[in-house]
């Protein structure tokens, strides 16, 4: 029997219009990458003994992936709500807010609220769902904010928050 694994908590379902299409491109992909896996795999499955077939073991292995991952798209893409336009008060922070804070330190750290989906720390992009969005959402310029996770807090103020990527103080939406 496998290990035990509790439910994770669910995941809002917020997305941008770019992450919902980068999605819908990566399902579409995934299938064609499909058909090429199960056209491997069934050569490999033609040559003969299974068993120490390294190639039919590895096309099993990525098929189980692929298969996977198309089925969480699958059931994800239609409960996602896209969220095209900023909110009626844009100098609150929500969904899709560029926010620029400053630490204790005195630097600069800049983060957009992004859905669970797309979150890429590289590029500043954050789940709306992490502890840091959470302790931003519905600040504004000048708040104070601290932040709670596992490794401790931190405190940092609300610099900037804008609704365009690369807007300036003069250019918010």
């Amino acid at each position: 029997m496998g290990r035990y694994r509790p439910p994770q908590a669910p995941r809002s379902p917020y997305i941008t219009r770019a992450g919902y299409q980068a999605l819908e491109r990566e399902s579409k992909t995934l299938w064609v990458r499909r058909r090429e896996v199960v056209r491997a795999l069934a050569a490999a499955a033609a040559e003969g003994d299974r068993s120490e077939n390294a190639e039919y073991i590895y096309r099993k292995k990525e098929l189980r992936e692929l298969d996977r991952r198309i089925r969480y798209l699958q059931r994800r893409l239609p409960d996602l709500r896209v969220v095209e336009h900023p909110p009626s008060d844009p100098g609150g922070i929500f969904f899709g807010a560029w926010v620029c804070l400053e630490d204790e330190a005195g630097v600069e750290h800049r983060y957009r609220i992004v859905g669970p989906d797309e979150f890429e720390p590289g590029r500043g992009w954050i789940s709306i769902d992490s502890p840091m969005a959470r302790a931003l959402l519905k600040r504004r310029v000048d708040d104070e904010v601290i932040v709670r996770t596992p490794g401790g807090s931190s405190r940092y103020w609300v610099v900037e928050v804008s609704y365009q990527e690369g807007a300036t103080e003069g250019e918010r939406v």
